[in-house]
């Protein structure tokens, strides 16, 4: 037995009715966010460190701004803020000098509407009349009882009964508000059987799969792309925190988190096609880390933009629970050696790997691509190769694996000889 996370978003029905309520919510959320990256900046300048969470909320929940959401709700938004400095500490440590920190949330003497968050204390469902009750602060309040009370509809194919709901999310989202249930079920599928597939991430392939006698490269250059065509044209703004910037970063993030997801679907239908029932994962935890003599990792300039930009964390995250929804278990596996072993004699030697996309074991004559080879490697790891136990198999399929694009006009990944050929 397993529980799983899904978010699921809902239009408002009686938008004109609830507007001004959820405005007043996203201001306020955007006003208590200043207050807090105010007070972590005055930490900052006396003590040279950042104030978690904790200390956040400790030291704000007797502020006016506090008591302008429900409790929960500004409890959430001092965690974003400690989210967002901790994200930008660790840019900094991996030497990414344009990473700025979190900034204040305004535009010229405006605030914008942020996502304000209601846990468990903050809404009371009611399904029979598909609408959810929403807390306000106590400020906000013209009574005792005052709440926001929200008409919405999901996708027909959603039925929200069958789920515990753990959070909803009002968003603000092309000039009107929605809702986010975030929620939670367990589930006990049964695994589509008992084969094993590694995955090895990288950057030119963002992931390499191997299904032991099959193998698929997913490349990453729509990523690519979508970086250098989004960092030329925010260059071009006069401001890095202008309207026309914050636009362009969400876009950005948008089409990045798309690609995640359809990168990580694809390879787990693979794996339910082919049976296989546990996905091992090349662990990159490490690969952002200083190397032996204490200096940050250097993978060229190009390899560091693409490196620091890539959210290998989150598609890890995403390919998790996509896989546990289907019965399949993911182990995290470490890459020492997977890119220097050859995968069919095990013999390992540093000079092996020709070139960026070649592997020539010198042993054993075997020739494969480079990404397939790592891949195999870490399937091994669970599953030893046929191979190596004096088994006779073919091992083209390591030197020719198949390819398989994002289609943009598609939204998924498909063979790369249909993306060619699709005509736009």
């Amino acid at each position: 037995m397993s529980r799983t996370i899904r978010t699921f978003e809902a239009t408002i029905t009686n938008q004109q009715q609830v507007r001004d309520g959820l405005d007043q919510l996203g201001w306020a959320a955007s006003k208590l966010w200043n207050v807090g990256r105010y007070y972590a900046q005055e930490q900052w300048d006396e003590t040279g460190e950042i104030p978690d969470d904790g200390e956040l909320k400790a030291e704000l929940k007797s502020h006016e701004r506090y008591t302008d959401l429900h409790s929960q709700s500004s409890q959430r938004v001092l965690e974003e803020l400690a989210e967002a400095f901790n994200g930008w500490f660790g840019k900094r440590r991996n030497g990414d000098d344009r990473a700025r920190p979190p900034g204040y949330r305004k535009n010229g003497d405006s605030h914008p509407r942020s996502t304000v968050s209601f846990k468990a204390a903050g809404f009371k469902h009611d399904a029979q009349f598909t609408r959810v009750r929403l807390s306000k602060g106590r400020n906000l309040k013209e009574h005792r009882s005052d709440f926001i009370l929200c008409e919405y509809q999901t996708r027909p194919d959603v039925d929200l009964t069958e789920w515990d709901i753990q959070q909803v999310r009002a968003v603000y989202k092309r000039d009107e508000w929605r809702l986010q249930f975030v929620c939670r079920i367990t589930i006990d599928p049964e695994p589509p059987g008992d084969d094993v597939a590694g995955v090895d991430l990288g950057i030119c392939n963002f992931a390499a799969v191997s299904f032991g006698g099959e193998s698929v490269l997913y490349p990453g250059g729509a990523l690519k792309e979508d970086e250098y065509y989004f960092t030329k044209k925010k260059a071009k703004c006069d401001d890095s925190s202008s309207r026309e910037a914050t636009r362009l970063d969400r876009k950005r993030t948008g089409r990045r988190t798309h690609f995640l997801h359809a990168l990580s679907k694809a390879i787990v239908e693979g794996c339910v096609e082919r049976g296989v029932g546990t996905l091992v994962v090349g662990d990159l935890g490490g690969i952002r880390e200083d190397d032996e003599n204490g200096d940050p990792r250097n993978w060229s300039d190009h390899g560091n933009l693409d490196l620091h930009g890539w959210a290998f964390d989150r598609f890890t995250t995403l390919l998790d629970y996509k896989a546990e929804a289907e019965g399949i278990n993911v182990e995290l596996v470490s890459e020492r050696d997977t890119s220097k072993s050859c995968s069919a004699c095990r013999h390992t030697e540093d000079n092996q790997r020709v070139e960026r996309g070649l592997y020539v074991c010198d042993e054993c004559d075997t020739v494969a691509n480079a990404d397939v080879n790592g891949a195999e490697n870490i399937r091994q790891k669970v599953l030893p190769s046929l191979a190596t136990d004096g088994g006779d198999r073919d091992n083209g399929w390591l030197a020719q694996p198949a390819v398989h694009l994002f289609d943009r006009s598609e939204g998924c990944f498909a063979p790369r000889e249909q993306v060619v050929n699709r005509e736009p």
